[in-house]
C-alpha cells in the first residue's frame, strides 16, 4: 500500500533549489579529488551555507575547552586546563540534573544561562533591564514564533514581510508554515538601506492578497553585511506601530561590527527610547544565537530570543508552546552561556579577535562595504554574451557563475538568486576569507575574458 497520496502538500511542493544543484555538483567535485582525478585544486573551500567552520575558521579555544570538560568531567582534574575553564564547566555541571548534560534541562532553557543571556543584554543595551521571564532558549526560535503568529488556514493567510534579499532558509521556513510571503527591496545604490516607503509599498501590495501581521528584519544584515542607523530602526518602529506589526528582529551577527563610524544598537533598546506610547506597545521578538556570529557554533544549535510587550496572555501561550519541545540541546544552551559571558581581561582564557577583512574590489564587481556580519553580497556586471548564454541553459546568470566557479576553483558560493532581487540583478553571497578571495579573483578575470 503507497501513501504518496498522504503527503502533505507543503513536502510535494519542494522542488531543488539552486543550492542543492550546487551542493550535489560540489560533492562529485569532492568525490574526484579524493580519487585525484582532479589536479588543478585539492580542496572545495565551502562557503555556502554560512558555516564559518566549513569554510576554515577556527573554533575558539576556550568554549571547546569547556564544553569538553562538561561532556567528560574527568577533565576537571586535569591541570592542562586552564583555571577559568574549569571553573566555569564545573558551575555549568552544577545546573544539569545529575550533574550531567545528559540531562534535559527545563523546555525554556537552565534558569541560570536565561539569567546568564539577560545580563548580557541589560549590559548591551546600557542598562535597559532584561527579565530572564522573557527569554525562550531554543535551537530553533524563529520557527516557534512563526508557530505562534502564522494561522494557515482560513481564507486569508497570514503575511509577513521580508527582505530581499534575505537568506533563504527563513523563506523556506514560511513557506513550511503556509505563510505569504510579502517582499520588500533593499536599495542597494545607498548601501542595503532599508527604506520605509519600500515597506509601505510592500505593505499595501501585500494586504491585496492577505493579512500581514509581522515585519522581519535582519540586523546586521545577511547576506548584505549592512547595519541599520538608529534614525533608520526608529523609522521602522514607528511604522510597525503605525501600521499594527509584529516586529521579528534578526540580530544574530551583533558583535560583528567593523569600522569606527559603525555601532550597532539593538531593536529593544532604541524602542524603549522612544515615546512612552510607542515604547510600551509595540510587540518585539529580538533573537540572538550562538550557532552564528563570531562562534559560529552551527553545529550546537543554541539561541534565544526575548520578547518584549508581548500580552501577558499571548506570552501564556507562548511558554505553552515552548513547554511541547524537548529540552533545548545543552550544549548549545553551554555555548550560549559563553558568548553573552565571555573571558574578561585578565582571566588566563581572555581572547582578542582580529578584525575582519574587507572585500576589495575586482573590475566586474561591485560591493558595498563590509559593515558588519560575515558575509558581502557583491554585484555581478556580467557581459551580455554570459547573459544570454546562461539563458540558453535555462539557468539565472550567477547561478551559472557560481556553478563555474565551483568547478574551476573549487569554491562553493550561493548565488543572488537564491537571496532574492532585483530584476536583472546578479550578485552572489561571499565570505572574505583569503583564499576564497584569491581564487575568485583568478577565475573572475578569465571568466570576463572568455565572455567578453
Amino acid at each position: 500500500m503507497s501513501f504518496l497520496r498522504e503527503i502533505s502538500p507543503l513536502v510535494k511542493n519542494t522542488f531543488l533549489s539552486e543550492r542543492d544543484v550546487l551542493s550535489i555538483c560540489a560533492a562529485q567535485i569532492a568525490a574526484e579529488i579524493q580519487q585525484d582525478e582532479r589536479k588543478n585544486y585539492n580542496e572545495v573551500l565551502d562557503l555556502s551555507s554560512g558555516d564559518l567552520h566549513r569554510g576554515g575558521i577556527k573554533s575558539i579555544t576556550f568554549v571547546r575547552q569547556v564544553l569538553a570538560a562538561c561532556f567528560y568531567p574527568a577533565l576537571l582534574e586535569d591541570d592542562s586546563l586552564p583555571l577559568d575553564v574549569k571553573q566555569r564547566a564545573d558551575g555549568l555541571l552544577r545546573q544539569c540534573d545529575g550533574g550531567s548534560v545528559g540531562s534535559y534541562t527545563d523546555s525554556c532553557g537552565i534558569v541560570k544561562i536565561k539569567q546568564c543571556v539577560s545580563k548580557f543584554i541589560t549590559r548591551r543595551d546600557g542598562g535597559v533591564p532584561s527579565s530572564p521571564d522573557n527569554i525562550f532558549i531554543t535551537s530553533g526560535s524563529q520557527m516557534l514564533m512563526l508557530k505562534l503568529l502564522v494561522q494557515s488556514g482560513g481564507s486569508c493567510r497570514t503575511g509577513v514581510l521580508i527582505p530581499v534579499p534575505t537568506y533563504a532558509t527563513f523563506t523556506q521556513a514560511l513557506e513550511d508554515q503556509g505563510a505569504a510571503i510579502i517582499p520588500y527591496h533593499l536599495c542597494e545604490e545607498q548601501g542595503w538601506t532599508l527604506q520605509v516607503e519600500e515597506l509601505r509599498r510592500a505593505l499595501h501590495a501585500g494586504r491585496r492578497t492577505c493579512n500581514p501581521v509581522a515585519l522581519y528584519i535582519c540586523n546586521p544584515g545577511n547576506p548584505t553585511g549592512i547595519i541599520q542607523s538608529r534614525k533608520s530602526i526608529e523609522e521602522v518602529i514607528r511604522f510597525a506601530a503605525e501600521e499594527r506589526l509584529f516586529l521579528l528582529a534578526d540580530e544574530v551577527y551583533q558583535s560583528c561590527v567593523y569600522g569606527e563610524d559603525t555601532e550597532f544598537e539593538s531593536y529593544k533598546k532604541v524602542l524603549s527610547e522612544m515615546g512612552s506610547t510607542i515604547a510600551s506597545t509595540v510587540e518585539l521578538a529580538s533573537f540572538n544565537s550562538a550557532s552564528k556570529g563570531f562562534m559560529g557554533e552551527c553545529g550546537l544549535r543554541g539561541g534565544y530570543v526575548e520578547l518584549v510587550n508581548l500580552d501577558p496572555a499571548v506570552k501564556e501561550y507562548t511558554r505553552t508552546l515552548f513547554s511541547t519541545r524537548s529540552s533545548p540541546p545543552v550544549g548549545g544552551q553551554i555555548a550560549l552561556d559563553l558568548m553573552t559571558d565571555p573571558p574578561k581581561p585578565g582571566d588566563p582564557s581572555f581572547l582578542t579577535f582580529s578584525e575582519v577583512e574587507v572585500f576589495g574590489e575586482i573590475p566586474g564587481i561591485s560591493c558595498q562595504p563590509l559593515k558588519a556580519g560575515f558575509f558581502v553580497f557583491p554585484c555581478l556586471h556580467l557581459p551580455l554574451r554570459a547573459i544570454k548564454w546562461a539563458k540558453k541553459k535555462q539557468m539565472e546568470p550567477d547561478m551559472l557563475y557560481c556553478l563555474h566557479l565551483l568547478e574551476e576553483t573549487g569554491l562553493h558560493v550561493r548565488p543572488g538568486c537564491e537571496f532574492g532581487q532585483r530584476k536583472d540583478s546578479y550578485h552572489f553571497r561571499f565570505d572574505t576569507m583569503e583564499d576564497a578571495l584569491q581564487r575568485l579573483k583568478t577565475f573572475h578575470k578569465q571568466f570576463m575574458k572568455e565572455f567578453s
